[in-house]
């Protein structure tokens, strides 16, 4: 027996996106859209850099017992890549100090990828775009 003949699938796109950027077939989106994502991905990078300024302020307060200035300074300047401030004389502290300057490193990556994201997209969804345009 002859199989019967199959339909070949096309391709669609996800109904859903997580980040809601538009996918290969699709045309670019609006600057106004751009300009939205812009904003939103600004306003989550900067309640990662808020939040993780909160977490080591209070880490530098609670367990290596600085006051609030000298624990905003110490983590300021860990999350932006300056190094500590203060020394630390407890083991806990400077553990502390240890794994809060490995996860503001990966912070920092996760706050430029974030930011950066949008316009990184837009970019290659047009060159993608002119691209298909240059087979045709």
């Amino acid at each position: 027996m002859a199989k019967p003949a199959q339909k070949k699938k096309t391709k669609e796109p996800p109904k859903f996106s997580f980040f809601g950027y538009e996918h290969r077939g699709e045309p670019l989106a609006s600057r106004s859209v751009f300009v939205r994502r812009l904003a939103v991905n600004g306003l989550v990078a900067i309640v990662l850099i808020l939040g993780s300024l909160f977490v080591g302020m209070a880490g530098y307060h609670f367990i290596a017992r600085l006051e609030w200035i000298d624990a905003f300074q110490n983590a300021a300047m860990i999350l932006s890549g300056m190094g500590p401030v203060d020394e630390l004389h407890d083991n806990g502290a400077k553990l502390f100090a240890g794994l809060y300057a490995i996860y503001s490193g990966l912070a920092l990556i996760a706050t430029a990828g974030v930011t950066i994201a949008p316009i990184l997209h837009r970019f290659l969804h047009r060159f993608h775009l002119e691209d298909e345009a240059d087979e045709e």
